[in-house]
């Protein structure tokens, strides 16, 4: 004890700094591997690690200069396996350095908007894609389609998912609560972990997810539903209330549920 408090006494006061940037560092790389693989991954190495030591201590030879190479070379192997959560990590650090969680969208009307009209959607078994862009631009992830800086309502949805609508086989992009772009193509996940159920609209959405902070609906003309999906995690049968919870929890916004007058 009196060892740790001479160890305290003797910081400077750029040690708690240094401290505390490591910490900041260590505690986003976390947020940022969960709902991801990275975990799995980085048990894997823990293995391997034991298993290093475990050949130093039985003078297993060559597992040991098999592993030697391995660890000599282990900042090269981490960035090839976490390369997308790395640019996930820098690009949201150049768009926002400080971890703020900033509110793109604060308009409840917006968010009654995309209730209503997502559920309209699927009540019409009409398929959507629409992607709220947060933290992160997705210009780089994105192929973008589109442009129409167009106000979010239930009738724009409708119209651009319509079957006969050039622009309903790609996603819509909200950007500050306006739809900026339709028909925009999105990268396919690579897990090959999903369930083979899911068709391309849901690879693409988790697929965004799991390179952004981006939150996206994903509208199934099969099943006339609507899901959501968050950090490559997919989460199906939303109706018009859980949505409008989704979002102002998002947003900032204080819930208040419609009641019901008689």
């Amino acid at each position: 004890m009196n060892l740790l408090l001479e160890f305290v006494t003797h910081l400077r006061f750029l040690d708690y700094i240094d401290l505390i940037l490591v910490w900041a560092v260590l505690y986003q790389a976390l947020i940022l591997m969960r709902h991801t693989g990275a975990v799995q991954v980085i048990s894997g190495i823990g293995i391997l690690a034991f298993g290093y030591v475990l050949s130093l201590w039985l003078d297993l030879y060559s597992f040991n200069w098999l592993l030697e190479r391995f660890f000599e070379h282990i900042f090269l192997v981490l960035v090839i396996l976490f390369q997308g959560e790395i640019r996930r990590a820098l690009a949201q650090l150049a768009s926002n350095p400080f971890f703020l969680d900033n509110v793109s969208v604060e308009d409840a009307h917006v968010v009654e908007e995309m209730a209503k009209g997502l559920t309209s959607l699927a009540q019409l078994g009409f398929g959507a894609i629409v992607v709220i862009e947060r933290d992160i631009e997705l210009d780089y992830f994105i192929e973008v389609g589109t442009e129409i800086d167009a106000a979010l309502s239930t009738e724009m949805l409708t119209a651009l998912y319509q079957p006969n609508s050039p622009l309903h086989d790609g996603a819509a992009v909200m950007r500050e609560g306006r739809i900026r772009f339709a028909g925009c193509f999105l990268p396919l996940s690579r897990n090959p972990a999903l369930d083979k159920n899911l068709g391309t609209r849901h690879r693409a959405a988790i697929g965004l997810t799991e390179q952004t902070d981006a939150l996206v609906f994903v509208v199934s003309e099969e099943q006339n539903s609507v899901g959501l999906v968050k950090a490559g995690k997919f989460t199906p049968d939303l109706d018009q209330a859980g949505i409008r919870i989704v979002l102002y929890d998002l947003f900032g916004l204080k819930y208040k549920p419609e009641r019901n007058i008689s």
